[in-house]
């Protein structure tokens, strides 16, 4: 009766599922087991095999879970790398042609093996032949994203997904009905027609939308979920599976939204709602009875996860051959398309869903269970394998002198400026006035160092009356802090301009001020808005990060930066943001005669030869510098590289980081190294955004 009732309410199944999904996932991901999969487990704790809470033929589960299904594949598509795959085009194609192909032949082998029918096996081979860039965050972090056999992967994910989806909607045309040459001629001409017009018009339509649109992210937002839920239409109407329109969609808009904080809204409404109700569905079809029968016969799970694994490394393996890659690049290739997630789960759902006249499965229940063990299976071991051989990876060298990101600090020499030349400028947007002083010193003693002026800034948020008396009184509290600002900066004989603006959004109206006065550098107070609303919305940081045409430094300093005289900069790579905190740290010693630590935490399995080139090439680029700061190298060996960071950083002033953002393909936040060494320092920190490309 209570188990009935439970069921029953749309409510209260909404309230399970989003406890399951705030508890859940934290509590695998502390035992080192993706998220995801606590997921899968609370679905079978939860359905018809467990407790009874949950129905998966509800109406509520139903449609989160279609939402999820759908939201899942849109994302995947949303997150592949255009530039990337532009970069590397032709070698893309011919290692996205191995590693779906391999795999296809390898699971259609499989499928007859085990006698399913030649359409049931063919659908298998392309469940084995699409991946998830799952281990994309750690190749990231390890600074290694520009080497070539990263990028080669990257963009073959755009092939493998797009010709797995479009074996999907042939397979489950053909188990829908009666098959013909003209069906299939039919279903591929519309599908043909369709794909063109996601593609293109979306793309044209999104742009002249935004466009025309400016700042206006809720319609952004809004037109962008119009678009993925058009493309699942029209999917439909055509004859084919929706996540094969969701795809289209993502790739279509792809460009459209680029890095902007409305991607950031789009992605965070469906890591932490729609794609994990997905995921407890997929639990709540799991038959225990037929899965522990499946596990009994284990022959069917063991042979598709050892096909996939074979093949996939023969793909790489073929790839080497042909461009000769060393054998560090082809396991990392071998490593990232590993992973089954995204579209594998959501094809699999899909071909078990589809039923033909006489009511059988395109797949069996053991095939939908031996897809999930190889799910588990591949997305615990291989970010293993990435992480193991992403470290050896080797990337091309930089022309840190020519790279404008790197050398932003050298656009304006030291010297005094000719009347007709713009000098450096720092804008400091003030709020209140506990955290005002320091943050005037820090931009006075840069503007200082580059002989330029700094330009503190006051924002007011807009009413819709102009004389209404709410704006008078903010208006007079900002002009008392600006002549507060003002009278620190005499203290540093800098040359100070104030700026007072109305707008309804701080983020722009910080980086269209920046943009106006041609700012160098913008140095903002830290924000401890972290909560829900920081993500639904996004914070001010976050926004400014994303909108400055140039740098910006978030400080949080628990002293005055006068006083500073050690500052360390944990250096992963030596990518030009990187170079680029050491630089903005060398600026500030510079001006202080302070001592410059730089600090890189190796892995335990990186070769000391590779270390040491690493150590060299940091030295060399150390040389080239044009100021004379005491600055030392620090080479440590540690698995932990943020409690390294922590512990080697409390003997410092300040500690100069990078902000770097890592998002996995079902758009969930993957916890990074920058992360943690904010949450665990307890003295000053600056943490420096690039101007966003």
């Amino acid at each position: 009766m209570t188990s009935n009732f439970i069921t029953d309410s749309p409510i209260i199944q909404f309230t399970i599922l989003l406890t399951v999904i705030f508890t859940v996932p934290p509590i695998f991901e502390r035992l080192r087991i993706p998220g995801l999969v606590g997921l899968l487990v609370a679905g079978v704790l939860l359905g018809q095999n467990g407790l009874k809470f949950l129905d998966s033929d509800s109406e509520t589960v139903n449609l989160l879970s279609d939402i999820g299904k759908v939201y899942l594949m849109f994302v995947a598509g949303l997150e592949i790398d255009l530039e990337q795959f532009r970069r590397t085009k032709n070698r893309s194609i011919v290692f996205g042609i191995l590693t779906f192909l391999v795999p296809l032949i390898s699971g259609i082998l499989v499928g007859r093996f085990f006698n399913f029918s030649w359409n049931t096996s063919v659908l298998i081979g392309s469940l084995l032949a699409s991946h998830t860039l799952l281990a994309y965050p750690i190749v990231s972090r390890l600074g290694v994203v520009m080497n070539e056999a990263v990028t080669v992967t990257v963009g073959a994910t755009i092939f493998t997904d797009t010709a797995a989806l479009l074996v999907l909607a042939i397979c489950v045309g053909i188990h829908g009905g009666e098959f013909s040459t003209l069906s299939l001629i039919t279903l591929l001409g519309g599908l043909a027609i369709y794909s063109v017009i996601v593609l293109f018009g979306f793309d044209w339509a999104g742009k002249e939308f935004f466009r025309r649109s400016g700042d206006e992210q809720s319609n952004q937002f809004l037109f962008i979920l119009l678009a993925l839920f058009l493309a699942s239409v029209g999917a439909q109407i055509v004859g084919v599976e929706k996540i094969v329109g969701a795809f289209l969609a993502g790739l279509a808009v792809n460009d459209v939204v680029g890095r902007s904080p409305v991607k950031e809204k789009i992605e965070f409404i469906g890591s932490v709602l729609f794609i994990p109700c997905f995921f407890v569905d997929m639990g709540l079809l799991i038959n225990i009875p037929a899965f522990i029968k499946t596990l009994g016969s284990i022959w069917l799970t063991l042979v598709i996860v050892t096909a996939l694994i074979f093949s996939k490394f023969i793909a790489a393996f073929l790839t080497k051959l042909i461009y000769r890659y060393s054998n560090v690049e082809m396991l990392t290739m071998w490593s990232l398309s590993l992973p089954q997630v995204a579209a594998t789960l959501a094809a699999s759902l899909v071909a078990y869903q589809a039923l033909n006249p006489a009511g059988e499965r395109l797949i069996s229940e053991g095939v939908l269970n031996s897809i999930i063990v190889l799910m588990v299976v591949t997305s615990i071991v291989a970010p293993l394998i990435t992480a193991r051989f992403a470290a050896l990876l080797q990337v091309p060298q930089t022309d840190f002198e020519t790279e404008s990101l790197a050398t932003w600090w050298e656009h304006h020499d030291p010297q005094p400026l000719e009347p007709t030349q713009h000098p450096f400028t720092v804008v400091v947007p003030i709020h209140n006035s506990r955290n005002q002083r320091y943050l005037i010193e820090m931009a006075a003693l840069i503007a200082q160092h580059q002989s330029g002026r700094i330009l503190p800034l006051a924002i007011n948020k807009a009413h819709v009356h102009m004389d209404d008396p709410q704006l008078g009184i903010s208006l007079e509290q900002s002009q008392q802090r600006l002549k507060l600002a003002e009278e620190i900066s005499a203290e540093f004989n800098v040359q100070v301009s104030t700026a007072v603006r109305i707008d309804d959004d701080i983020a722009l109206a910080i980086s269209r001020t920046s943009r106006e006065q041609n700012a160098n550098l913008v140095v903002m107070g830290w924000s401890r808005t972290t909560g829900l609303r920081a993500r639904l919305f996004g914070n001010v940081i976050d926004s400014v990060f994303w909108s400055s045409h140039c740098p910006v430094a978030v400080a949080r300093l628990v002293k005055s930066p006068k006083t500073i005289e050690r500052i360390i900069v944990p250096i992963g790579d030596l990518r030009p943001q990187t170079i680029s905190a050491w630089k903005f740290a060398e600026m500030l010693a510079d001006v202080n005669q302070s001592e410059v630590v730089l600090l890189h935490v190796s892995n335990s399995k990186t070769p000391t030869n590779l270390v040491e080139e690493f150590t060299t090439q940091l030295t060399e680029i150390v040389s080239k510098s044009h100021l004379k700061v005491n600055t030392h190298i620090r080479t440590i060996v540690d698995d932990d590289v943020a409690q390294t960071i922590v512990r080697e950083a409390q003997g410092f002033d300040l500690a100069v980081l990078r902000s770097v953002r890592y998002r996995t393909t079902g758009g969930l936040a993957v916890s990074q190294v920058t992360t943690e060494v904010i949450e665990e320092l307890t003295g000053s920190i600056v943490l420096l955004g690039e101007a966003h490309l």
